[in-house]
């Protein structure tokens, strides 16, 4: 009798705009960094305004990962440029195909207000996959609408970075500015109860974005 075998696949995911068929594992605590990506890939907080702060976050079952006593931590591929997405929105989205990047770091901070702000670095194999996804994720921002669970309104736009508001139904808003640099899409997203107020600072932190998430 034939001795069964077991056929795991290992195939790396190559579509981001898919979820990932296994989440996230949070049996260890995720490292500091992601490859070549570290928090000298993410802006100090002075540079995104006074009074800014990073924070430690300590996850938790509810969290979905093991805190690691600092304020970055690498994150799953896949997971998190398919999270990173708009879903719930009331008009339909494109639905080609996304580079899935090699590494993502996830930071942590504190704005003056104590709301959470969240920055995320996307480094992808070379910059026509980079592009490729952040095209791609301001077609589906783009196309959204202002109906539905997610409502998405664009602040401004320019070549190379847009400031949005994300907007969930019974929850907080959400402005968050989108650059791309290189092989590199960096999101960063603060907590929010007057978004409109946040048009200034949203173009005032690209520079610092693009000065240090594409550095190897």
């Amino acid at each position: 009798m034939p001795v069964p075998t077991n056929t795991l696949n290992t195939t790396p995911p190559t579509n981001a705009a898919e979820p990932p068929a296994l989440p996230e594992q949070a049996t260890a605590p995720p490292p500091a960094a992601a490859g070549p990506v570290s928090a000298k890939n993410l802006p100090a907080p002075a540079k995104l305004g006074k009074g800014w702060k990073t924070y430690t976050d300590p996850g938790g079952a509810e969290a979905g990962f093991l805190g690691n006593d600092t304020w970055t931590r690498s994150r799953a591929p896949q997971q998190a440029a398919y999270e990173a997405l708009p879903v719930g929105c009331g008009n339909p989205l494109p639905t080609d195909s996304l580079p899935v990047p090699a590494h993502v770091l996830q930071g942590t901070y504190r704005t003056p207000a104590g709301k959470s702000a969240t920055a995320l670095v996307l480094r992808f194999a070379d910059s026509a996959r980079a592009k490729a996804y952040y095209t791609g994720y301001q077609a589906r921002m783009s196309a959204c609408g202002t109906k539905g669970g997610l409502q998405v309104k664009q602040l401004w736009s320019s070549p190379d970075a847009v400031a949005a508001v994300r907007s969930y139904e019974a929850a907080e808003a959400f402005v968050e500015v989108s650059t791309l640099k290189g092989s590199t899409v960096a999101l960063l997203a603060q907590a929010s109860t007057s978004p409109a107020a946040q048009t200034s600072w949203a173009r005032a932190v690209v520079p610092a974005l693009q000065a240090v998430i594409d550095l190897p």
